[in-house]
């Protein structure tokens, strides 16, 4: 059945209703409602919200739930991933697990080793005031990837993007700068990482990019995040001008 874009409209506004709680109502946990409503309105399994935030990088939003949360965190920290191709190349990316195992090794080692979801897919949805957005839509079951209408899927997220510009428009901003949804908890995280790189950068005598290399890869032998490993490098925990060395490796998680 199509659906037009006038009915999956009044389903999104719906599913924003049903997924609606007292602690959403914080300006910036905007995203984490959205993702909510969109994971309910394509009957997906969950999904995530993320902007390009510089060169190479990108910021979470946020996601429709602590799982979904930490997929993003994964694929940030393998460092290439369906949604990274998706905003970079502005269109739709799909991705069974077989795919994922085929073009993106590293995340989908992580992915499987830590969250229930067997494919993605990955969706640009228009320019932010941020920059260029994306939605992720995460599967248990990569075999009803085929069911996802994809017109009903992109329409969702022009919703999206459109709800995240009207709130630019007509909320406060943040006292940080840009609105309220930039500064949530994903994006106040990812904060984090680029001042730790600037840390590991200064200690290391790297680049911006080689020093987040180094917090990649560090990560990614202790079986950790990038997020979380920059949160003990902010805290004094890990010394940066150690990180990837033989003998300044942190410890792994317990």
């Amino acid at each position: 059945m199509i659906l037009s874009v006038s009915s999956i409209a009044e389903r999104f506004r719906v599913a924003l209703e049903d997924v609606r709680e007292p602690d959403l109502a914080l300006p910036e946990l905007l995203p984490v409602h959205l993702a909510r409503a969109c994971a309910r309105t394509l009957g997906v399994d969950a999904a995530g919200l993320s902007v390009t935030a510089g060169e190479g990088g990108r910021a979470p939003l946020g996601a429709s739930s602590p799982t979904a949360d930490l997929a993003e965190r994964l694929q940030f920290t393998a460092g290439d991933g369906p949604c990274e191709t998706a905003q970079r190349h502005q269109e739709p990316v799909f991705a069974a697990f077989a795919d994922l195992q085929r073009r993106w090794p590293g995340f989908a080692g992580l992915l499987a080793r830590h969250t229930p979801y067997r494919a993605v897919v990955a969706l640009p949805i228009g320019e932010t005031l941020a920059g260029p957005g994306a939605m992720d839509l995460f599967f248990t079951d990569e075999s009803s990837v085929p069911e996802l209408d994809v017109f009903e899927a992109m329409a969702v997220g022009d919703l999206t993007c459109a709800a995240l510009g009207d709130a630019a428009i007509w909320a406060p901003w943040s006292p940080h700068g840009g609105p309220a949804w930039l500064h949530g908890p994903a994006a106040r995280d990812r904060g984090r990482v680029w001042t730790a790189i600037g840390r590991v950068a200064m200690a290391r005598r790297l680049s911006a990019p080689a020093a987040l290399d180094v917090l990649r890869s560090t990560a990614r032998s202790a079986g950790r995040t990038v997020d979380d490993l920059a949160g003990d490098v902010l805290a004094g925990r890990v010394d940066p001008a150690g990180l990837g060395r033989p003998d300044g490796r942190p410890p792994a998680s317990d």
